[in-house]
């Protein structure tokens, strides 16, 4: 293995209140957001940090890793 995987942060699940389907989009829930902990300025649905201006530039974020989709795991390696 050539990468340090201590480096990597690692993922945080997603839980049922972070999110729902609408069609085949998945879309974050408020609490979601919330536990985020900034505006990423991407317009969101339900952005409870009051972005609104789709033009606007984004408002820095803090450098946290993706969630875990359920069912999204990479294929092992090998």
């Amino acid at each position: 293995m050539d990468q340090d995987s201590s480096s990597a942060a690692p993922q945080t699940p997603l839980e049922p209140q972070d999110y729902y389907f609408e069609g085949s989009n998945l879309v974050f829930t408020a609490a979601y957001h919330l536990k985020r902990g900034s505006c990423c300025g991407s317009n969101c649905r339900h952005c409870p940090y009051g972005f609104a201006d789709a033009d606007a530039p984004a408002i820095p974020a803090p450098a946290i890793p993706p969630p875990a989709i359920p069912g999204d795991e990479p294929a092992p390696a090998g």
